[in-house]
């Protein structure tokens, strides 16, 4: 997965195999994962984390809101 991405893996996601079989990795198979979730449930709180999640992963949806 690190290789697909082109960047190392974050301390906070995981490679998730759909198939359940870990010797399985062809990119198909699987599936980036992330383990980060906010603590809190304040609407101010999960606009945060939102808001951080759309910065690293898709950008490009952030600048559409702007």
């Amino acid at each position: 997965m690190a290789m697909h991405l082109k960047r190392a893996l974050l301390p906070t996601e995981s490679v998730h195999h759909r198939d359940g079989n870990r010797r399985n990795n062809a990119i198909a198979n699987l599936e980036l994962w992330s383990r980060w979730q906010p603590s809190g449930q304040r609407v101010a709180d999960k606009l945060e984390w939102a808001t951080a999640i759309l910065e690293q992963y898709a950008p490009e949806r952030l600048a559409k809101l702007e």
